[in-house]
């Protein structure tokens, strides 16, 4: 077990990618404003964190999350929404060298977009550093009942920090993976975090339902340290989204197509502008509708925090001007779902006083002002509240899980939001 915490002042969130597991909670348990609801899942985590959700093509939902064994263990689990209640617990792997980081969590996918030939990541540690760790990839023939060995998906074998992966189905029994790849950082310890000899790059690849790597390469020579990275499909390929970092020190969101087999030429999505010294720790968020693109992301471009959404019609090639969606004082750690042909729901944390807010809300894609902003729960800003992650289920139902923080540790917490 390797966990790491992460100093973060309140607007910047920058310098490093470390966790801790405490800190102060007021969750909502059920909350209203309007007709929508927020109804409480109970979720079978006992003591954990890093929560994701994957919604297969037939709706099944699927919550993963790392549980903390004991103080040098760590588990990876996953549970199916059945009947409108998690099943029990299953097991993906364990290990007692994992770095376990509240921003750069594991996930869970299914090939084809389907439930039974699955695949789910993890890190562990690979060498004596302190950002030395591995991306671990598994994959399972029959529904997460049994998991092959773990393969490791960069080809470099240099110890270096690789992570922040995300994983998309890509059809004919393949699965895409993107990630944050440091073979060209290495450095010694007092180098200091994402300042070595070269800068960290942006690399993907397929993998096979087998386990096999088929293809991997560089989409992006310089990006930032440790912003998560999102990838959806669209009609003639799919599309990464990611933060860069330039020369000067600028970390705007960029987007990389991959069109008809080929990547094309990275671009920035907005002149931000925003120059930063340290890693912002604060990734975008991408969702597809045939050739409609949703971006969410943060910045905090002359001093001024904001989490803004944008729109493409066109599969990516263009966006809109962005829209604005916080209420002034946003940390951040953004999520985007579509609900359906005409909304999405965009979740952030907004904070307040002492502690911050899980909202999200609701657009209306042909209008420019929000249809109603939710509470989905009050929690600790701290970096152990992690990031919220949401999911459209169908009939105005958004799946929700996240890491709650308080005084004992975390825990996994999941609610259904109905907005009929």
């Amino acid at each position: 077990m390797h966990r790491l915490s992460l100093f973060i002042p309140l607007i910047f969130l920058v310098f490093s990618c470390r966790q801790d597991k405490a800190g102060s909670s007021s969750p909502l348990e059920g909350g209203r404003e309007g007709t929508t609801s927020v109804r409480m899942l109970p979720t079978p985590c006992k003591q954990g964190g890093e929560p994701n959700l994957y919604i297969s093509n037939d709706g099944t939902p699927f919550l993963s999350w790392v549980e903390y064994l004991d103080d040098t263990t760590d588990a990876l689990y996953f549970s199916r929404l059945e009947d409108g209640h998690w099943g029990a617990p299953s097991e993906i792997a364990r290990g007692s060298n994992w770095f376990v980081n509240w921003a750069d969590f594991p996930s869970l996918s299914g090939f084809n977009g389907g439930t039974e030939k699955l695949a789910a990541h993890w890190l562990a540690m690979a060498g004596e550093g302190t950002y030395d760790y591995d991306v671990q990839i598994a994959t399972s023939p029959d529904g997460g009942k049994t998991w092959q060995e773990p393969f490791i998906p960069h080809q470099d074998g240099i110890q270096a920090e690789h992570g922040f992966v995300t994983l998309l189905p890509a059809g004919n029994n393949r699965m895409f993976a993107v990630w944050l790849d440091g073979r060209n950082t290495k450095a010694s310890e007092s180098a200091g975090h994402g300042h070595g000899h070269g800068a960290m790059s942006l690399r993907a690849g397929f993998f096979s339902d087998k386990g096999e790597m088929l293809d991997e390469q560089e989409v992006d020579g310089r990006v930032c340290d440790c912003c998560q990275t999102d990838a959806v499909l669209i009609p003639d390929g799919l599309i990464v989204a990611y933060r860069d970092r330039s020369e000067e020190e600028i970390r705007d969101i960029f987007v990389a197509r991959w069109v008809n087999g080929q990547w094309q030429a990275p671009m920035k999505v907005q002149e931000d502008n925003w120059k930063i010294s340290g890693c912002p720790v604060n990734g975008p968020a991408l969702a597809s509708r045939e050739d409609q693109v949703a971006l969410a992301w943060y910045t905090a471009a002359r001093d001024t925090p904001k989490v803004l959404l944008a729109f493409s019609h066109d599969s990516g090639a263009h966006f809109d001007t962005p829209l604005r969606l916080d209420g002034g004082k946003p940390l951040g750690r953004v999520d985007v779902s579509w609900i359906d042909e005409q909304r999405l729901a965009v979740s952030w944390m907004e904070e307040v006083g002492e502690e911050a807010e899980a909202r999200i809300a609701v657009i209306d894609k042909h209008g420019p002002n929000t249809q109603k902003t939710i509470v989905l729960v009050r929690n600790s800003k701290a970096r152990s509240s992690g990031f919220p992650i949401l999911e459209a289920m169908g009939n105005d139902e958004l799946l929700a899980a996240w890491t709650q923080a308080d005084s004992t540790g975390t825990t996994v917490k999941t609610a259904i939001v109905n907005l009929k």
